[in-house]
């Protein structure tokens, strides 16, 4: 069996390093990462240049682009459409829960791998710093020995969010639903040294806290596993939405 691994915080991170030990003694590991951070790439692909690929050593590729470029330079360039058993994209720096997952590279590189039929999961650490890696890399290699084995539905996927543990022990773990962040003062405005008016992107956060949301769970100390699928369709909407008139057309 064979695991293609990528990230969206570059292929020297921690996160994705712990995570290719581990998920190697499972099987075969291919790790195709970007060259650099791409946090925040969402979706996004590199069309107005071309891509370099780089091989750093036996199974580990850098690709100067974003997290989805990788996954498609892995699949058509690196494995010549070979189908991987399992795409993981993690571990990420940082949670990727609720409203953040459209700006996420991390998941987006999920959401990739399911367009191409393979079934695969996004990991994220609830925390930023003093991240126990060691401990989310071994819950990963778990879920993805249940998912090579029970499978996933075409065009769906995972994302994990995992807080350290307390004493060495997760309090469970909790099949969640997206969570909702409200981002207060989220553009900050200043001046450059010569007068000129520059914007920040940025924002204090604010999460609010429901039943069985993926904040919810992770802050009471349970690894969130939120099932996602590619189609976002409105059906409720688009009942109403047929008993709409257009006249005159």
């Amino acid at each position: 069996m064979l695991a293609l691994l990528t990230n969206d915080d570059g292929y020297a991170a921690e996160g994705l390093r712990r995570l290719s030990r581990e998920i190697g003694k499972l099987c075969d590991v291919l790790v195709v990462a970007p060259t650099v951070d791409q946090s925040a790439a969402a979706h996004s692909l590199t069309l107005q240049r071309p891509l370099r690929l780089k091989e750093i050593k036996e199974n580990l590729y850098t690709v100067d682009g974003t997290p989805t470029d990788a996954v498609m330079v892995a699949m058509y360039g690196i494995l010549d459409n070979r189908k991987p058993d399992i795409l993981i994209s993690g571990i990420n720096r940082g949670p990727n829960m609720g409203d953040d997952i459209t700006y996420s590279g991390t998941v987006a590189a999920a959401f990739e791998g399911a367009i191409l039929g393979i079934p695969s999961i996004a990991v994220s650490t609830v925390e930023f710093e003093d991240i126990d890696y060691a401990a989310a890399a071994r819950f990963t290699r778990k879920l993805a020995r249940k998912v090579l084995n029970e499978g996933l539905p075409d065009f769906s996927l995972l994302n994990v969010n995992i807080p350290n543990p307390t004493n060495g022990k997760y309090a469970g773990v909790k099949i969640t639903r997206l969570g909702k962040r409200v981002y207060h003062d989220i553009l900050l405005e200043n001046l450059d040294p010569r007068g000129k008016k520059y914007y920040w992107i940025g924002g204090e956060p604010e999460w609010e806290d429901y039943d069985n949301s993926d904040y919810s769970a992770t802050k009471e100390g349970y690894v969130s596993i939120t099932p996602l699928k590619m189609d976002m369709t409105d059906y409720d909407l688009g009942d109403r939405l047929r008993g709409w008139k257009f006249r005159g057309l």
